[in-house]
C-alpha cells in the first residue's frame, strides 16, 4: 500500500533520521514509538505527503484514500458539528473516480487473470464504501462516533468553531473515521480522550478493516491495537512484529546482539590497526598495510544507541502525619443543574494511593481540588488529619515556573536542606543530566517542564500528593520515571488519569465516578476491569465505552462490601498463584535453557565470523554442525515456551470465568 525507499530528513546539518525502508501492508496495525524528538511526527508527515523527504522516495497507489489525524488543527465555518462531520462529499468524488478507473482497467483485454481478480476485489471495495458514505444510514454512524467520542446530543447544532481544542480534536477524528479511508495515520489520538471515549475508540480500531499507523505514548492502547512496531532510534528505523510489550523484549535482545557485534568488531579493528602500527614502515608488508588500511575505511563501523542510565533514587521522606490525611463527610457538589455527587464520604488514608477514573465531567478534578482545598463543597465537610501537607500538580503548575533560571536553580529554591549533589541525582533521575540542567526554564518543551515541575513536587516534600493528569506531555521514558518515584513515595496519592499502565503500576485503589455516583475500589486497574465491573453491574464499562452505569452499590454500604471483596479477592489471588506455580516455573526453567543457548548460539557466530578459522575445514565442520544443533535446540524450546505461555494464558482465564460463573450462581 505504501512503501518508504532510502527516505532521510534532514534538520540544517543534523540528521533527524536516515535511509529509512519500511513498507505499510493491507490490515497492517504499526505503532511509531521513540523518544520526544526523534521525527514521529515528520515521518508521518512524509507518508501522507505534505512534508517530502530530503533524500528516497514514497511509494503509493494513487487510489488510496488516507485519513490523517493531527496533533493540532484548527476549524472555522459557520457548519455546526454534524454537519462538519457528515462532509465527506471529497471522498465520495475520489471513490466514484477510482470506481471508473477500475471499471475502464476491467474493460480492457490486457491484463492477466490475476490482475483480473485483483481488480475485481478492489472495485467491490470501492462500491462498498461508496454505497457506505451514500447510505441513508450516514448521520446514523455520524451521531453514534460522536456519542461514543463524548459529544452530547445537544452538541451536534453548535458550530465547530465554538469548540474548545480537545474537543476540536475529537470533532475533526469523528469525521476522518466516518469517512472509511483506507489508511489511518494517528497522532497522540488519545491526548484529548477520556476514559469511556479511550475504550470507545480501542473497539473503533479493532474492527477498523484498513491500515493503522498510529503515535502513542500510550503503552497499554498500543498494546490492545497494534501488531506491528516501528521504532525511530538514532536516526534509524528498526521494525518488530508484535505488540508493544513484545517490541520491548525483542529490543533488548536487539541490543545485546548489537552489542556483541560491536565488541567483535572493536576487537577485529584493535587487532588491524596493531597489524598496521607494527608493520607501517616495512617496505616487505607495505601492500598488506595498504590493504588493511582499506579495510578499515569499507568496514561499516557498528553504532550503539545511546541507551539513558536508569538512575536509582530515594526522594526524602515526608514528615510523618496521621493515619487519616484527609476525610470528606457527606459532600455534595454541583454546577447549575448538573448534580457531580451527593452525599459522597472519602477516607484518605497515609499510604493509600488512589487513581480517580471515569468521564470527563463527571467531577474528578473538582473532587481534587475539594480535597486540596482550593475550593469548597456546597455542602458536608472537609477534616484534615494532623501534619499534613499538600502538593498539587495541574498543567498550570507548569506557569508557575521562573523562565529565567536554569532547571538547576529552579529545583534548588525548593531542595531545602538536601545536599546538591543528591539535588543532581534526582534531577537526573527525572532525566536532566549533564548540561540539561544548565537549560534556562524558557528553552524547555512542554514534557520538559512537566517533569520539572514532578520533580520539584517531590523536593516539597508533601505527604499527600494530589496529580491532575501528570502523564500529560510525557513521553513513554518519562511516565516510567513517575512510576518509579510514585512507587517508591512514602506518602498518599491521589491522580487523575486515563493512562491505564500508569494506574496499574502505581495504583492500590480506585475511585470509580460515574454520573453522580462515587464507589471506591481495592486494587489497580486490572482489578478494576477483571473483578469491580460486572459486580457494579456497569455495561457503560465494557471494551465499547458507551452508555452509562445505572446500578452502582450504594455509598452507604460500601465498607462492608469492600472488607467481603477484598477478603475474596486475596482468597483468590492465592489460590490461582498455585495453580500457576508449576507451570510457571516451568516456562522460567525453558527460559533460563533459551538464555544460555542464545549464548552459546551468539559464541558460534563470532567463531563462524572469523575469517581465521576457515583455514581448518574440519574446524569449520564441526563449528556448523554445533550452530545447527544449537539452532534445533532453540527451535524446539521456543515452541514448548509458546505451548506453556498459552498453556498459562488460558488457566488463568478459565480460573477468573470460573470464579465469575460462581459468584454469579
Amino acid at each position: 500500500m505504501i512503501s518508504l525507499q532510502g527516505v532521510s530528513k534532514y534538520v540544517g546539518d543534523r540528521a533527524l533520521f536516515e535511509n529509512v525502508n519500511c513498507a505499510l501492508r493491507p490490515s497492517d496495525r504499526t505503532g511509531l514509538v521513540g523518544a520526544n524528538g526523534t521525527g514521529k511526527t515528520t515521518l508521518l508527515n512524509i507518508i501522507y505527503g505534505v512534508v517530502n523527504p530530503d533524500d528516497g522516495v514514497v511509494l503509493k497507489n494513487n487510489r488510496l484514500r488516507i485519513g490523517y489525524l493531527k496533533q493540532e488543527c484548527n476549524l472555522y465555518g459557520s457548519a455546526s458539528l454534524l454537519d462538519f462531520v457528515t462532509s465527506v462529499s471529497d471522498d465520495l468524488d475520489r471513490l466514484k473516480v477510482i470506481r471508473l478507473e477500475l471499471e475502464k482497467n476491467l474493460m480492457s483485454g490486457d491484463i492477466s487473470s490475476e490482475e483480473a481478480e485483483e481488480l475485481s476485489l478492489r472495485y467491490a471495495e470501492v462500491v462498498e464504501k461508496i454505497e457506505h458514505l451514500e447510505g441513508y444510514d450516514l448521520e446514523a454512524r455520524a451521531k453514534k462516533i460522536l456519542a461514543g467520542l463524548g459529544f452530547e446530543e445537544n452538541w451536534w447544532d453548535k458550530p465547530v468553531r465554538t469548540l474548545s481544542g480537545g474537543w476540536i480534536m475529537r470533532a475533526e477524528m469523528a469525521r476522518i473515521l466516518l469517512s472509511d479511508p483506507d489508511v489511518l495515520l494517528l497522532d497522540e489520538p488519545t491526548n484529548h480522550l477520556d476514559w469511556y471515549s479511550l475504550l470507545w475508540l480501542e473497539t473503533f480500531l479493532k474492527e477498523f478493516k484498513g491500515s493503522l499507523v498510529i503515535v502513542s505514548h500510550d503503552r497499554e492502547f498500543l498494546n490492545r491495537i497494534v501488531n506491528r512496531i516501528w521504532e525511530l532510534d538514532g536516526g534509524r528505523l528498526y521494525e518488530y512484529t508484535g505488540n508493544y510489550d513484545s517490541y520491548r523484549k525483542q529490543r533488548i535482545q536487539r541490543i545485546e546482539h548489537l552489542k556483541s557485534a560491536y565488541r567483535h568488531q572493536q576487537e577485529r579493528i584493535k587487532q588491524i590497526e596493531e597489524f598496521i602500527a607494527r608493520n607501517r614502515v616495512r617496505k616487505d608488508r607495505a601492500r598488506q598495510v595498504q590493504s588493511r588500511l582499506k579495510m578499515l575505511e569499507k568496514m561499516d563501523r557498528i553504532e550503539l544507541p545511546v541507551e539513558e542510565e536508569v538512575v536509582e533514587f530515594h526522594f526524602p521522606e515526608p514528615d510523618r502525619c496521621s493515619r487519616r490525611v484527609v476525610e470528606l463527610h457527606s459532600v455534595s457538589k454541583h454546577y447549575g443543574n448538573v448534580k457531580l455527587y451527593q452525599d459522597l464520604n472519602l477516607i484518605i488514608e497515609r499510604h493509600d494511593k488512589i487513581a480517580f477514573i471515569g468521564v470527563n465531567g463527571s467531577g474528578k478534578t473538582t473532587l481534587l481540588k475539594i480535597i486540596a482545598g482550593l475550593i469548597k463543597p456546597d455542602t458536608g465537610k472537609r477534616k484534615t488529619g494532623s501534619n499534613v501537607k499538600i502538593g498539587y500538580y495541574s498543567q498550570h503548575r507548569l506557569e508557575t515556573l521562573n523562565p529565567n533560571l536554569s532547571v538547576f536553580e529552579e529545583a534548588l529554591s525548593v531542595s531545602g536542606d538536601i545536599a546538591q549533589t543528591t539535588l543532581r541525582q534526582l534531577l537526573g533521575a527525572f532525566r536532566f543530566t549533564g548540561d540539561d540542567v544548565d537549560k534556562k526554564v524558557k528553552v524547555l518543551s512542554g514534557g520538559e517542564k512537566a517533569r520539572l515541575s514532578l520533580c520539584k513536587l517531590f523536593l516539597e516534600r508533601p505527604n499527600l500528593l494530589l496529580l491532575d493528569e501528570p502523564t500529560n506531555h510525557l513521553d513513554i521514558p518519562s511516565r516510567e520515571v513517575l512510576e518509579r518515584a510514585l512507587k517508591s513515595y512514602a506518602g498518599a496519592v491521589c491522580f487523575v488519569s486515563h493512562d491505564r499502565r500508569f494506574i496499574n503500576a502505581v495504583a492500590t485503589k480506585v475511585l470509580f465516578f460515574d454520573r453522580g455516583k462515587v464507589e471506591l475500589l481495592p486494587g489497580n486497574y486490572d482489578d478494576f476491569e477483571r473483578i469491580w465491573k460486572k459486580r457494579l453491574n456497569c455495561n457503560a464499562i465494557s471494551e465499547q465505552g458507551s452508555g452509562s452505569c445505572e446500578k452502582v452499590i450504594s455509598i452507604q454500604k460500601r465498607t462492608r462490601k469492600r472488607k467481603e471483596e477484598k477478603r475474596l479477592q486475596a482468597q483468590w489471588r492465592s489460590e490461582l498463584y498455585r495453580l500457576k506455580k508449576p507451570v510457571v516455573d516451568e516456562i522460567n526453567r525453558i527460559e533460563a535453557e533459551l538464555d544460555d543457548a542464545h549464548s552459546v548460539l551468539d559464541e558460534l557466530k563470532s567463531l563462524l565470523a572469523n575469517p581465521e578459522i576457515y583455514k581448518n575445514s574440519e574446524r569449520v565442520k564441526d563449528l556448523q554442525k554445533q550452530y545447527n544443533s544449537v539452532k534445533r535446540k532453540i527451535d524446539e524450546l521456543t515452541y514448548v515456551w509458546e505451548e506453556k505461555s498459552i498453556e498459562l494464558e488460558e488457566l488463568e482465564r478459565n480460573f477468573w470465568q470460573e470464579k465469575r460463573q460462581s459468584q454469579r450462581s
